[in-house]
């Protein structure tokens, strides 16, 4: 089976690591960086192709040949490179976390045939095939509740945090309006607001404020109450406010001495160089997922905690991963055939299938990821 992964970063580098070391698979490796090839040449011995995949024709091109692709490309191109892939009739595992609507891609991808599993990474990705997981298992879903963040091990002032991708795509968190539901019904508020404070095992206290997460689920999860929170260092949301509110996030051009320029460029490069993890420097991935429901007369409360360091004997980030892993083992289960819905698939739909679940449970551990389950009862309902 050939494989081919679109996008050699940190996390794509995991991906096709992760691939190469399955017996059977052949894996391509496609970037329009040629030093991050050929590394992944060297360490994985995988077939490198340099490609500006945002120029005509080329990921037609890349893909021709491919039994299955993964995307994971930049957010402000994933759309267009998963329609394009789509297109191609190449089934396709998407971590790129791209702005629009998956599911605007449904009726073409039904339409080739094509399995199109989507946002498939740690949150989303984990976060939503436990929701469907545990949606699977109860009568009825009440309540959904996600806290997740990538921090750095070590904390440096001022932002204590380094960005383990895009910084564009980081501060584009900070700006989008945060959807999520109660009692039913669709509520909007500002990115960083209603901040709580959570101790965390093994962590500490970390904050946790609003921020567009829930994606999918907002469609595809009938519960009444659901919301998602990222997690930083206590005190980041506060200066990320000062930072949007200011309009250094702006992506709207202003002039400056007769030189168009957007705040939101000059602070992504600004913050890429003090926000990237040095060679060596240790992250970690904080989450917990809560889902609350029904079981004939019993109301449950299932909580899901992870807690992911970097390994230093890969030099792998926890970020990669806990993101890289989780889609490099959705894609076997669409490769061998245990995930084969046809459409546009959010991770939801692969935790409600018999098996997917356990069988991720079971690549996690062959990698040393943990994932805590506890199970509570929250007595008989009325």
């Amino acid at each position: 089976m050939r494989i081919t992964v679109l996008g050699a970063g940190m996390v794509g580098s995991a991906i096709v690591k992760d691939l190469a070391q399955e017996a059977g698979y052949r894996v391509r490796a496609v970037d329009l960086n040629e030093g991050a090839l050929r590394r992944l040449a060297s360490e994985a011995g995988v077939e490198i192709v340099p490609a500006n995949l945002r120029e005509e024709g080329e990921v037609s091109r890349c893909v021709r040949d491919s039994d299955l692709v993964i995307c994971a490309v930049p957010g402000f191109m994933g759309f267009e490179t998963l329609r394009q892939v789509i297109d191609a009739r190449k089934n396709v595992v998407d971590i790129s976390f791209f702005p629009e609507d998956a599911f605007a891609l449904d009726e073409l991808a039904k339409a080739r045939g094509v399995t199109a599993v989507v946002d498939c990474g740690v949150a989303p990705g984990l976060s939503n095939i436990l929701g469907g997981y545990v949606d699977r298992l109860l009568d009825r879903t009440e309540r959904y509740v996600c806290y997740v963040g990538g921090l750095p091990q070590v904390r440096q002032w001022p932002y204590e945090y380094k960005a383990v991708f895009s910084p564009v795509d980081v501060l584009e968190e900070y700006t989008r309006p945060a959807r999520f539901v109660e009692h039913g019904e669709e509520v909007v508020r500002p990115a960083l607001s209603d901040v709580e404070l959570i101790d965390f095992p093994g962590v500490g206290t970390l904050e946790a404020f609003n921020t567009d997460g829930l994606r999918s689920l907002a469609k595809t999860l009938d519960a009444p109450f659901m919301v998602e929170k990222t997690l930083r260092y206590p005190g980041h949301a506060d200066l990320m406010r000062v930072f949007r509110d200011s309009g250094f996030f702006d992506a709207r051009p202003v002039d400056l001495e007769g030189q168009a320029v957007s705040p939101l460029a000059l602070t992504s490069r600004l913050l890429f160089e003090q926000w990237r993890l040095r060679e060596g420097e240790g992250d970690l991935t904080v989450m917990q997922v809560i889902v609350e429901g029904r079981r004939g007369s019993e109301r449950l409360r299932y909580t899901y905690d992870l807690l992911d360091r970097y390994d230093r004997a890969t030099g792998t980030t926890s970020m990669a991963r806990t993101t890289g892993y989780t889609c490099a083992i959705v894609a076997r289960q669409v490769a061998d055939g245990l995930y084969a819905g046809v459409g546009i698939c959010p991770p939801e739909y692969v935790g409600r299938t018999e098996g997917c679940f356990e069988h991720l449970l079971a690549g996690y551990a062959e990698r040393g990821i943990h994932l805590r389950e506890t199970v509570v009862s929250l007595g008989e309902t009325g």
